[in-house]
This record gives C-alpha cells, structure tokens and sequence, in this order.
C-alpha cells in the first residue's frame, strides 16, 4: 500500500499572493535542479487554477533550454483543440518562452485512451523522479483526472499513465498518470482556489478518502489554498 500523505497547508488572503508564492516555490525548485544536474522536470495540471500562474511564468528569469515539460493528464480531444491542458499551457506560457519544443512533452490523447496512455508510459520510461509536479483540486476532490469511483494507481506496480473513461466531468475520455506516478517527484504543490473547493478542502483535512489524498511523494505534498477555503 501506498504510505500516508504528509501534507502542509499554506494559506492566503488573495489569489494574486497565492501565485506569487507559487511562481518563488517554481522558480527555487528550478534553480536548484538545474545547478544539481543541468536540467528541470516539471509536470503540469491543467484547468482553469493554473492559467493565469503560467501567464506569470512568461516572466520568469531562469534557463529555459534546461527545462522539460511533462502534463499530468490530457482530455481525449483533437491534438489543437483549445480545450486541451497542452493547448492552455502553450497559450498561456510556453509558446512565449525559449523551451525547446522536443522538451515539451504532450500526451497525444488524440490517439485515444489507450493508446495515449501507452505511449505516454514509453515517452516516461528513462524519466526517474519529477523535480516538481503541479496539481489541482475539482470541486468533488479529484486531481489530475484521477476521480472517484476509477483507478487511481496507487500501487508501485500501478501503470505510469491510466486511460479514463466516463469521467463525470466531460470531455469523459481522457488519460492521467497515476497516484503512483504523480508521487515519483522532489515536491508536489497543489493549487487550490475558488469557494466552491470549500467541501473538497473540508474533506480533504477531515481525512477523506479522495482521489488527492492519494498522491504520496516521499517529502509530503505543500497546499497552497486561499484562506476563505477554510472558514465556515
């Protein structure tokens, strides 16, 4: 079984002083990656949490020829369809930034899920641990496209990346890397905004069994959420 989750809370007042904690925690996580061994693997969520974070990023001073771009799950649409988590980081960060393109690693979800997901186990095959891997909370406490009532992949034999089919929350067909995967990382660091996480969160600290809970990184997981998710 996979070990308990460590988690640390970090809490504030604003959306904007969220990100710029975020943007400082990225921005160290690369730095000291980068001058251990020459490179940054970072693994990207998707949805709306993390747009306007990555928009920040354009700005960000570091060495983007050193950086890799893994996604932790992809919706099952066309390979330029805007809907598509690679489709919003491009956009948003990385058509604006000197990351070589062959270091950006989609998954090619147009294939389908299951094809999608064994290609994707091939393309992370000679990669070991994340440096950094960026998650989100939904509103009935999955993360990644990890939801209730499907595999999560906790197990270490668990595939590296999951094909999921009806998803509760449309496109339904999609592919995720696993809990267990996702877990293979120096730091984990959730984002969690908007009011209606409120019931996610409360769940979360009461020790509910939810798909979040089941990212398990060997440092413990850092949360960073906006205070008004923990009042009432």
């Amino acid at each position: 079984m996979a070990p308990p989750q460590l988690c640390r809370w970090y809490l504030f007042s604003s959306v904007q002083s969220l990100q710029t904690e975020a943007v400082g925690m990225i921005a160290r996580a690369a730095e000291q990656a980068i001058a251990d061994y020459g490179a940054f693997r970072m693994v990207l969520a998707g949805g709306s949490t993390p747009h306007s974070l990555y928009e920040r990023l354009c700005t960000m001073k570091t060495n983007w020829a050193a950086w890799h771009i893994y996604f932790g799950d992809e919706r099952c649409l066309p390979a330029a369809d805007p809907g598509r988590n690679s489709s919003m980081a491009r956009d948003a960060w990385l058509d604006h930034v000197p990351v070589p393109q062959k270091q950006v690693y989609a998954i090619p979800s147009e294939m389908g899920a299951k094809a999608a997901a064994a290609a994707y186990a091939a393309t992370l095959r000679q990669v070991g641990e994340f440096d950094l891997v960026l998650l989100g909370l939904g509103e009935d406490g999955h993360t990644a496209s990890l939801f209730h009532g499907h595999d999560w992949g906790q197990e270490a034999d668990s595939p590296v990346a999951l094909p999921v089919f009806d998803a509760p929350v449309p496109p339904m067909e999609r592919v995720s890397l696993s809990a267990w995967r996702l877990s293979q990382a120096k730091q984990v660091l959730f984002l969690v905004t908007g009011e209606s996480k409120h019931e996610a969160v409360m769940n979360w600290r009461a020790g509910a069994n939810i798909p979040a809970r089941a990212i398990t990184p060997r440092h413990g997981v850092d949360v960073l959420a906006e205070s008004i998710l923990l009042e009432g």
